[in-house]
């Protein structure tokens, strides 16, 4: 039998470090709220206009700006005091939510003020999400970089359980705004945590110092290395057209199976619960790879295909937790094996190009998924999403194979680890 206690210490290990425990547990707050938010927007708009179309629009309001300066995010986070910089975007993010929730709670909003509010979000966000994923590095050092990734993860996911489950509930009983307000107020826990750090315990190297062409580097870097190349590949098709959720979901929760709020906060909160199981299943695994990765994408593939063909909402419920499973292990281990690839003068910009495709491909994906939606249905949005995540899977597998036969061909005693190939950088 395994050990219990020896089991959670290799899963939970990272959070020794004092640092990442002081993040890790504001964040647990903020991103609960976060997602309260998300949830109570798309549920706003879709109450300001009943249009699939114009829940992409927002989306592709707040993730534009990633699409277009992402980049130039990760050149500053390259050049910044990382925390510091943390510090000022969540003040900025809980400022915006604050507004949002006043202009709710007062009966003042209109439908230009959710877009133009999600789109300085996402100016903040262009900032704000190269940096934080960079700066997990340097709270924890090269060792425990994919235990903290993925122990990111289920924290990301644990907050999708609370925060739909809490939105759907405060929605029905007070409306959307308290969500809003809610929000603002958490983002104190995870400043709160960025204050209280020692920045003498951060392994933080050399700045980068400023330069010309350090965009173009950052793009060459990524080009010429093909354990970076492949998975922001892989990513870029599937966060187009798979990761457009709270685009789906709300539209799959009122039309395609009749219920409300609280039936898109249960579906979001499933999908969460899943989550956490596969970020906590890598976490314990605490190694990344590229056959990983693409098994990741595999499995997703094919719940999506599920999802989207299940006969009554009772199925589609129960899907929600494979879904999220092998959602979180593919996110978890595309971005932690970026991490560890990295140099680190590199990684900030690698980070953002993983937020560039990842988040910035959404103002493509989240008006094409509405649209598709709106015009042949939920189901079918979801199975253009399934069957592009199942294709990535299987090209990124055939690459796999392709350079492991390579190498078994030009250095045989290569591959007596099985899963060297995977997780060297060539």
């Amino acid at each position: 039998m395994i050990d219990a206690r020896a089991l959670a210490g290799r899963t939970f290990r990272s959070l020794r470090v004092r640092n990442y425990r002081l993040y890790f547990f504001g964040q647990i707050v903020s991103l609960t709220g976060t997602w309260m938010q998300s949830v109570a927007q798309a549920w706003l708009v879709l109450r300001l206009t009943g249009s699939g179309v114009a829940l992409g629009i927002t989306t592709a309001l707040q993730f534009g700006p990633m699409l277009v300066g992402g980049p130039w995010g990760g050149v500053l986070a390259d050049r910044s005091n990382k925390r510091k910089v943390l510090i000022a975007t969540q003040t900025a993010s809980a400022s915006i939510a604050l507004t949002l929730g006043l202009l709710v709670v007062t009966g003042a909003v209109r439908l230009w003020m959710v877009f133009l509010l999600a789109f300085l979000l996402g100016a903040v966000n262009l900032v704000d999400m190269p940096t934080r994923q960079s700066f997990v590095m340097e709270m924890v050092g090269r060792d425990e970089v994919a235990n903290a990734v993925s122990l990111n993860s289920v924290l990301v996911n644990a907050a999708r359980i609370l925060g739909p489950a809490a939105a759907g509930l405060l929605i029905a009983a007070v409306g959307t705004g308290v969500c809003f307000l809610v929000n603002a107020g958490s983002y104190s826990a995870v400043i709160t945590g960025l204050l209280l750090m020692d920045p003498d315990r951060l392994h933080a190297g050399a700045r980068l110092a400023r330069g010309r062409g350090q965009l173009r580097a950052g793009f060459k870097y990524v080009w010429r290395t093909s354990a970076l190349r492949t998975p922001l590949l892989m990513m870029l098709v599937v966060g187009t057209l798979a990761y457009n959720f709270s685009v789906v979901m709300p539209l799959l929760a009122r039309f395609t199976f009749g219920g409300g709020a609280g039936t898109f906060g249960v579906l979001y909160a499933l999908m969460g619960s899943g989550a956490v199981v596969g970020g906590l299943t890598v976490a314990t695994r605490g190694r990344t790879s590229r056959r990983l990765l693409a098994i990741a994408a595999v499995a997703f593939g094919i719940a999506l295909w599920l999802a989207a063909v299940a006969p009554d909402l009772a199925w589609e419920m129960a899907l929600m937790v494979p879904t999220g499973a092998a959602s979180a292990a593919f996110i978890a281990t595309s971005n932690s094996l970026l991490q560890v690839t990295s140099s680190q003068e590199m990684r900030g910009r690698v980070m953002a190009l993983f937020a560039v495709v990842f988040v910035g491909s959404t103002p493509i994906g989240g008006p094409l998924v509405g649209w598709i939606a709106e015009r042949f249905g939920p189901r079918v949005s979801l199975m253009v999403g399934a069957s592009a995540t199942l294709l990535v899977g299987l090209a990124g597998w055939g690459v796999l194979r392709r350079a492991r036969q390579r190498v078994r061909r030009s250095r045989p005693e290569a591959l007596t680890e099985p899963d060297l190939m995977a997780t060297v950088p060539r």
